[in-house]
């Protein structure tokens, strides 16, 4: 089967940006406070569940994957574009990279503790979500906690350059309400959630969601 057009927009994208994203994307020391807070306690859920690694979905250049591990979490980082995953095992070569894509992700079944998709799932067309999140879920253990944050809105956009560069990949933005509909579709339940306004370096509103997967009875 073809490799839908979108995976491939993404891969050359960010493997034409690679070097200068990590030149212009500030590292997780200095994300706004909020969103290390996030960070933070979704590693302590995960840690104190204890029921996996976590798996970092588009972890770019591996910063947020070590921030995991330096808060005492077992996570590896899974990026579509071979460049990132250069510069992710040449940073950490004491953690795993390896590319993929969070389609179909190369993870058995109930083996994750947890799952990142952090500012990673918009580049996604909003008609492959469902399959992005029931990979989710089959990968995620019962119990185990997903974190997503990413922009929201309501548009399609067509950048012609991004940090610096030509790039062909979309985003593709939805209102917070339709992403807990679709997570909770999935089978995922949402039990957290942060909104936050446009603010320093973040141009557009973004938001958080904390969910997790049922427990079997």
């Amino acid at each position: 089967m073809a490799e839908p057009s979108f995976l491939t927009a993404v891969r050359e994208s960010y493997d034409t940006v690679a070097a200068d994203y990590v030149e212009r994307v500030p590292p997780p020391a200095e994300m706004d406070p909020l969103s290390r807070a996030m960070l933070a306690g979704f590693a302590e859920l995960v840690r104190t569940a204890g029921l996996g690694p976590v798996a970092d979905l588009g972890c770019g250049p591996g910063r947020i994957t070590a921030h995991l591990a330096g808060l005492g979490v077992s996570a590896f980082g899974v990026d579509l574009s071979p460049k990132m995953i250069g510069l992710a095992r040449n940073a950490y070569p004491d953690l795993r990279f390896t590319e993929g894509s969070m389609t179909a992700l190369e993870t058995g079944d109930d083996e994750l503790g947890g799952i990142l998709a952090w500012y990673s799932t918009h580049h996604t067309p909003s008609q492959w979500l469902p399959a992005v999140f029931a990979e989710f879920h089959r990968t995620l253990a019962p119990g185990g906690f997903l974190l997503w944050g990413d922009y929201v809105g309501d548009e399609r956009l067509q950048p012609t350059h991004g940090y610096g560069r030509p790039v062909s990949y979309e985003s593709h933005l939805m209102p917070l309400d339709r992403m807990v509909g679709l997570l909770g579709q999935a089978g995922l339940v949402v039990t957290a959630r942060l909104e936050q306004e446009p603010g320093g370096r973040v141009k557009r509103p973004h938001a958080c969601l904390l969910a997790r997967k049922p427990e079997r009875p």
